[in-house]
């Protein structure tokens, strides 16, 4: 292994918890890499909207957890190998890689290098660039979670996606419509519509302009087969409500949905990354053209600005650009 204790890396951190004021431009040692580990040299990171509770100590208070500081933000991102552990077979140096580093005592992706378990990495699809899949993981498994596992998704069912031009929706109308399902999308805004339109969902509607319950009868008269709600509120309740008989609505753990219905199945998830998830994402994104979409890059120093911006109106991802 090389010694790298001396060397030097560009990263974005924070001494104690709290608001965007707490993060600062560091310069912090690279971090050592363990036998089940690899290092990654960081090309791009997401900027999730879970980051802004990460960096307020919401994470470490629900795991029980103690991190030490200065502590690098970022929980996915993508970059190429530099350097693997002893034990790690199946990654070389120079390998495009994208993964989950989720408080990880070394630091995340707000950074130049991140060391991170082998086990949360994955080859980034030939379909893709290593800049787009910093934003995917997170985002990619939660939407691949609801679809397969919680949603038990099936060719030729209805479904409706809330939220479809956000991160986990605009990966979700795609993952579905690969697992031949029917597609009706709920989109935010005129932009998001056109947006989601691309992406080949069979209808999209703005939900703040169109009626849902109307949409959701047309597109499935005897009720839709499944939702998938990335967003709350009263659009949660209508897609619930257009629901068939026996049809069931899945939604991320955070996202506030009501059970409103007894003869419909209404249930949370929560994201669960594994090896099998990534390579059954890979999959699906390998079978054509595939759209991974960044609204807006940030320079690694402007990491604060990103995470301000994800109280603005945007389509897909935010991500922080390196190099």
């Amino acid at each position: 292994m090389k010694d790298k204790s001396h060397q030097t890396m560009r990263a974005v951190a924070i001494d104690e918890f709290g608001g965007i004021e707490k993060m600062k431009p560091r310069e912090l040692p690279v971090p050592e890499v363990a036998t089940d580990e690899v290092l990654i040299r960081v090309d791009s990171a997401g900027v999730g909207v879970w980051d802004p509770f990460e960096r307020e100590g919401g994470f470490a208070k629900e795991f029980g957890m103690q991190p030490s500081f200065p502590y690098v933000l970022g929980s996915d991102g993508a970059g190429t190998v530099e350097e693997v552990g002893d034990d790690v077979h199946n990654l070389k140096p120079g390998d495009r890689v994208y993964g989950v580093n989720f408080m990880s005592p070394k630091g995340g992706f707000y950074a130049e290098y991140t060391a991170i378990k082998a086990k949360n990495v994955a080859k980034i699809p030939s379909a893709l660039s290593t800049r787009d899949a910093g934003v995917l993981a997170v985002d990619g498994v939660i939407a691949l979670d609801g679809l397969d596992k919680a949603l038990r998704l099936k060719a030729g069912e209805s479904i409706l996606i809330l939220g479809a031009s956000g991160g986990v929706g605009h990966l979700a109308v795609q993952l579905a419509k690969r697992m031949k399902a029917r597609v009706l999308a709920v989109a935010s805004g005129r932009d998001g519509v056109e947006f989601v339109k691309r992406l080949g969902a069979d209808k999209v509607i703005d939900g703040h302009r169109e009626d849902i319950l109307k949409a959701a009868h047309e597109f499935a008269p005897k009720g839709l087969d499944a939702a998938l709600l990335t967003a709350g509120g009263k659009a949660a309740e209508q897609a619930i409500t257009a629901l068939r008989k026996g049809g069931r609505a899945a939604h991320p753990d955070g996202v506030d949905v009501p059970q409103t219905r007894d003869d419909a199945k209404v249930v949370s998830y929560t994201y669960e990354g594994d090896p099998q998830a990534f390579a059954k994402l890979n999959e699906l994104i390998d079978g054509g053209p595939f759209e991974v979409h960044i609204a807006k890059t940030f320079k690694l120093e402007d990491a604060a600005k990103a995470q301000q911006a994800l109280n603005d109106h945007y389509l897909g991802k935010l991500a922080l650009v390196l190099g």
